[in-house]
C-alpha cells in the first residue's frame, strides 16, 4: 500500500501539461487570472443586482431595550396639590428604576421613482460586467495566440539555428583543411567563422527567448511560473488552418461587436441617470406597522412569569414630496441630459471607428496571408540559391564571400517566413475579435 502512494505521488510530481492551441485557450479562460477576477465580476453584479431589488420588498427589523437608572430623575411639583403650601414645590420621582421593551417594525416602500429606475440600472450593470467578461476573454484569447504562436518561433528558430549552425561548422572544417593544404586563402576560413559566430549568438539569445517564452506562456493560462508545458501544435499545421481567406468573407454586424455593445450599455447608462434625476421631482410613499412590549419594575424581574408586560402597536404612512430646491435638482438633469448626449455622440463614433478596424482588420489578415505565401516561396528560392552555393564552394568555382551572401539570405529568409506565420495568426485573432467570433 505504502509503495502503491509512493508511486501515485512520483507520478504526479512528474505530470507535465500538453496543450493545443484551442485546448490552451480554453484552458486559459477558465483559469487565467483577469478572466476568473472577470467571472468574479459577473457574480458580483447579479449580487448587487437582487441587493437593489431587494430595497423594494418588505423589511422587518427588532429593536429591543434595557434601562435601569442608578439615580432616578426628580422632578417638582406644586406642593399645594398634596395638601401642601401654596409656592411650595414637593420632590417626586416618576417610574420605576428599571424598563424593558421589545417592538418589531415592518416597513414597505410604496412608492418611489427613484427605486424603479434603480431596478433598470442594476439590469444594466450587469449587462456591463457581463460584456466585460466577454472583453476580457477575447483579450484572453488573443493573448494565448500570441503566447503560444512565440513559444513555437522560439522553438523552431532553435532548430533551424542548430542546423544553419551544424552547416556552417562544417564548412569551417572543412575550409579548415584546403587552407592548411594551401588551396585556399586563410580569409576564406574567416569569413565562415564570422557567420558561425554570428549564428551562435543567435542561437544562445533564442534559447533564453524560449525559456521566457514558456514563462510567459504559463502566466497568461494561470499556471505556476516554472510549470512544464509541452505544445502539441507546430508552427506549419496552425498556418494551414488558420490562413483561410474565407474568414475574409465574413461580414460585420455591428450590434454583436463587443466594442459597440460596451457603448451601448454606457449609452443606456446616462440615460437611466436622467430618468434617475428626473424622478427625484416625484414624491415618495412608505408604509409601515410596528407592535411591541414595554414592561417596568424596580427590580431585575422581566423573566419572572408574573411580570406585566404592556403592548402597543402603530400604522402609518410617511409621504415626501419634493417642492422646491433652489433650482439645483434642474441643474442636475440638465448636467445629465448633457452626459446622455454625450453618450449617444460617443456611440456614433464607436460605430464607425469599428468598421473601419473590421476594414483595417480585413486588410491586414489578408496581407499576411499574401506575405506568408511569398516569404515561403523566397524561402524556397535562398534555399536553392544556398546549396548551388554550397556545391560550388566545394568545387572551388564560388568563394567564401558568395557562400557567406548566400547563407546571410537564406537566414534572413527563414526567419521572415517564420514570422509571417506567426503574424497570420494573430491578424486572425484580430478580426475574430471584431467580429466576436
Amino acid at each position: 500500500m505504502t509503495l502503491f502512494i509512493g508511486v501515485s505521488i512520483s507520478s504526479m510530481a512528474q505530470q507535465q501539461y500538453s496543450f493545443s492551441l484551442e485546448e490552451a485557450v480554453t484552458y486559459a479562460l477558465e483559469n487565467n487570472r483577469s478572466a476568473k477576477n472577470a467571472e468574479l465580476d459577473v457574480e458580483a453584479a447579479k449580487k448587487q443586482k437582487w441587493e437593489t431589488t431587494s430595497m423594494g420588498l418588505p423589511q422587518i427589523s427588532l429593536n429591543a431595550d434595557y434601562n435601569h437608572f442608578l439615580k432616578q430623575q426628580v422632578s417638582l411639583i406644586p406642593a399645594e396639590f398634596f395638601g401642601g403650601n401654596p409656592g411650595e414645590f414637593a420632590e417626586v420621582v416618576f417610574g420605576t428604576k428599571q424598563s424593558a421593551s421589545a417592538t418589531a417594525t415592518l416597513n414597505q416602500l410604496l412608492f418611489d421613482g427613484s427605486y424603479l429606475v434603480g431596478l433598470q440600472s442594476a439590469k444594466v450593470f450587469l449587462e456591463i460586467s457581463k460584456n466585460a467578461k466577454i472583453k476580457t476573454d477575447l483579450e484572453v484569447r488573443k493573448l494565448v495566440v500570441n503566447a503560444y504562436a512565440n513559444v513555437l518561433l522560439a522553438e523552431e528558430t532553435i532548430a533551424v539555428l542548430e542546423g544553419n549552425k551544424a552547416i556552417l561548422e562544417r564548412n569551417v572544417s572543412e575550409t579548415q583543411k584546403i587552407v592548411e593544404n594551401g588551396f585556399a586563402e586563410e580569409e576564406n576560413v574567416e569569413q565562415l567563422q564570422i557567420t558561425l559566430a554570428n549564428i551562435s549568438n543567435s542561437l544562445n539569445n533564442t534559447r533564453r527567448l524560449h525559456t521566457l517564452s514558456i514563462k510567459m506562456f504559463n502566466i497568461t493560462l494561470g499556471l505556476p511560473l516554472d510549470e512544464k508545458v509541452a505544445l502539441k501544435d507546430n508552427l506549419n499545421n496552425l498556418v494551414l488552418i488558420n490562413a483561410n481567406s474565407d474568414l475574409l468573407e465574413s461580414e460585420l454586424i455591428i450590434e454583436e461587436n463587443i466594442d459597440y455593445k460596451i457603448a451601448e450599455n454606457n449609452k443606456r447608462s446616462q440615460e437611466l441617470l436622467l430618468k434617475y434625476e428626473k424622478t427625484k421631482a416625484l414624491p415618495t410613499l412608505n408604509a409601515f406597522l410596528n407592535g411591541g412590549y414595554q414592561g417596568y419594575s424596580n427590580e431585575f424581574t422581566f423573566f419572572d412569569r408574573d411580570q406585566k408586560w404592556f403592548g402597543t402597536s402603530l400604522f402609518g404612512l410617511s409621504m415626501n414630496v419634493p417642492i422646491f430646491s433652489s433650482l439645483g435638482r434642474t441643474a442636475r438633469t440638465q448636467r445629465a441630459k448633457i452626459e446622455f448626449e454625450k453618450a449617444k455622440t460617443d456611440l456614433t463614433e464607436a460605430e464607425q471607428k469599428i468598421q473601419l478596424q473590421f476594414q483595417a482588420a480585413k486588410s491586414d489578415y489578408q496581407f499576411s496571408i499574401e506575405q506568408y505565401q511569398t516569404l515561403k516561396k523566397n524561402l524556397e528560392l535562398a534555399e536553392r540559391i544556398e546549396y548551388k552555393n554550397q556545391i560550388k564552394y566545394s568545387e572551388g568555382l564560388a568563394s567564401s564571400f558568395d557562400l557567406r551572401q548566400a547563407q546571410t539570405q537564406l537566414y534572413a529568409a527563414q526567419q521572415e517566413y517564420l514570422q509571417s506565420i506567426v503574424e497570420v495568426l494573430l491578424k486572425k485573432e484580430e478580426l475574430n475579435a471584431i467580429i466576436n467570433n
